[in-house]
């Protein structure tokens, strides 16, 4: 789905022949031919329709990916980037590899200075404990090694698992962390279930202080460099509060 977005970004969509069956935005991915999902793809389909080229990720299979070289067909495979930085450089080289290099270059330029406009927006101010619910039994959250962890800290917040050595996480964690804002990332009717679970700790600073939000997990997720500027800032908005002065008459 990373790759989707960002070639939508990119303006080569009316090369893009097919996807997987989560590429569900925009509208037009719909209307692509389906072949599979990133961890298992039909092969026979993807050959059938003759592709120049196969963007795969580190979540595909190795084997498939062998298959599809052995069958002559171009597969280039991209690491799941760990930060911010790491989705810019796979934007850049998905752009060199589809002939928009200047295009992605000049986006990286602009979302770049809109993040770093951020991050000396909120220096010194409040760092609330945080929490980014990415899944469900198990829980999982995103680590320090996830561009999601950027988007606390970009935002001024302290990601409470961001020395977990995995997304796995669990509740007694959470309940010894007590953030003090939990975003669950948007599952269907999922999201409001798992924020109905957490409303039930009474105890915990984010339910006293009314901080447990939904977020769309596409925002979340699957950023391309603009969308992730535009997320961030909805994050901010979460964690940086507007303190109300009052003023003596």
């Amino acid at each position: 789905t990373l790759f989707r977005s960002q070639l939508y970004l990119l303006k080569v969509e009316k090369r893009l022949i097919a996807n997987t069956i989560y590429c569900k935005r925009p509208e037009d991915a719909k209307k692509k031919e389906k072949v599979g999902t990133v961890i298992k793809a039909d092969i026979e389909k993807i050959v059938s329709l003759k592709p120049d080229l196969v963007l795969a990720t580190s979540l595909t299979s190795p084997k498939q990916v062998e298959k599809l070289k052995d069958l002559g067909i171009r597969a280039v495979v991209f690491e799941y980037p760990k930060n911010f930085y790491e989705l810019c450089e796979d934007f850049l080289e998905l752009g060199r590899i589809v002939g928009k290099e200047k295009t992605a270059q000049r986006i990286i330029g602009k979302t770049k200075k809109r993040v770093e406009a951020i991050k000396n927006s909120i220096k010194g101010k409040y760092c609330p404990r945080v929490l980014i619910q990415i899944g469900s039994n198990p829980l999982w959250v995103a680590p320090g090694d996830s561009f999601i962890n950027d988007f606390i800290e970009f935002a001024g917040g302290i990601n409470i698992a961001k020395d977990a050595k995995t997304g796995l996480y669990s509740i007694e964690k959470v309940l010894e962390q007590n953030p003090d804002i939990i975003i669950i990332a948007e599952m269907g009717i999922i999201g409001e279930e798992e924020k109905n679970a957490w409303l039930k700790i009474k105890a915990m600073n984010a339910v006293k202080n009314n901080k447990v939000y939904i977020m769309d997990a596409y925002k979340l997720c699957s950023p391309t460099p603009v969308s992730f500027v535009e997320t961030l800032k909805e994050i901010e908005k979460i964690l940086q509060p507007k303190w109300k002065i009052l003023h003596p008459n």
